[in-house]
C-alpha cells in the first residue's frame, strides 16, 4: 500500500443521539493519504456533527473513529489535536483582540515545552523555541499571503479575510490532517477563489488530508477527490464528484431533480 492509499482516518459507523433525535446514523468514511474528501448534505443532515465526533467535541454512542490506526473515540480533544487533527470552525472562532501574528502564534501551545519560569526568563531553550515557533508562523503568513495585516488586529478584519486566518491557526498546529467546515461560507466569489487555492495548495505543496465540509457544489466539483453525501445522519452516497453528480439519490435529496 502506498503512501496515497495510506488510511488516515476511518470513521466505523458511529451514531449520535440527542435525546431522541439521531443526528448521524451508523456513518462510515474513510480518508486517504492525500487527498481532500468533501462531506456534502441539505442544512441539519449531521456534516459538523461528524467533525466534532472527529475532534472530541461530540462523543458518539455508537461506532468507533482511528485516526493513523489509534483509536480516538473518547481521547481528549486536546490529545487529539496534539496528535496532528486541526480544525476551523462554521462560525470564526478567533482572539478577535489580538494580532493575526499573535493568534496563529497561539495555536502553536500544544507545540511548546519549555515552562513557564523558563518563558518568563526568556534565555537558552525558551528563547531558541520560541524563535523556532515564530519560523513556522511566519511560513504561513508568507503561504496564505498574510504578510500585509499580520500586525493588524483580527476583529477589524473584512470577513472573508478572517477566514483566512483562521485557515492559519490551524495550519500553525503542523496537523497530520485537516478538518474544514464550511471555510467559504459567506465569501464573494473572489475570496472563494483564494480560498479554494489554498486549501489546493495545503494538498498539493503540504500534504496535508482533507475533510472539506462546504455547501457550494461548484467548489466541491471542482476540487474535492471524493465525496460523501449525507442526509439526515444516513450517508447515502460517496465517490468521485461525477460520480456524485450523476447519482439519482443525491439529486433528489440535495442537488434538486
Amino acid at each position: 500500500m502506498g503512501v496515497l492509499d495510506e488510511v488516515k482516518l476511518k470513521v466505523d459507523s458511529i451514531s449520535l443521539s440527542f435525546g431522541k433525535l439521531r443526528a448521524l446514523d451508523s456513518v462510515d468514511i474513510e480518508v486517504k493519504g492525500y487527498e481532500i474528501l468533501a462531506v456534502i448534505g441539505p442544512n441539519g443532515a449531521g456534516k459538523s456533527c461528524l467533525l466534532n465526533c472527529i475532534n472530541g467535541f461530540y462523543r458518539p454512542q455508537e461506532g468507533d473513529i482511528y485516526f493513523e490506526g489509534q483509536k480516538i473515540t473518547r481521547m481528549p480533544t486536546h490529545k487529539i489535536a496534539d496528535m496532528g487533527v486541526s480544525r476551523t470552525f462554521q462560525n470564526i472562532e478567533l482572539y478577535t483582540g489580538l494580532t493575526v501574528l499573535d493568534n496563529l502564534l497561539a495555536a502553536r501551545h500544544l507545540r511548546m515545552k519549555q515552562g513557564a519560569l523558563a518563558g518568563a526568563l526568556y534565555f537558552g531553550p525558551a528563547y531558541k523555541e520560541e524563535i523556532e515557533h515564530r519560523e513556522v508562523v511566519e511560513d504561513i503568513i508568507d503561504f496564505l499571503e498574510m504578510e500585509p495585516i499580520r500586525k493588524k488586529v483580527v476583529g477589524l478584519l473584512p470577513y472573508g479575510m478572517r477566514k483566512r486566518v483562521e485557515l492559519g491557526r490551524a495550519l500553525a498546529l503542523e496537523p497530520k490532517i485537516l478538518l474544514l467546515d464550511e471555510p467559504m461560507a459567506g465569501m464573494n466569489i473572489d475570496e472563494k477563489e483564494d480560498m479554494a487555492r489554498f486549501i489546493i495548495d495545503t494538498i498539493e505543496l503540504r500534504r496535508i488530508p482533507i475533510v472539506l465540509v462546504e455547501h457550494d457544489m461548484e467548489v466541491v466539483m471542482d476540487i474535492a477527490d471524493r465525496i460523501v453525501v449525507l442526509d439526515f445522519g444516513h450517508k447515502i452516497a460517496e465517490g468521485t464528484p461525477s460520480e456524485i453528480r450523476a447519482n439519482p439519490a443525491v439529486i433528489k435529496a440535495y442537488l434538486g431533480e
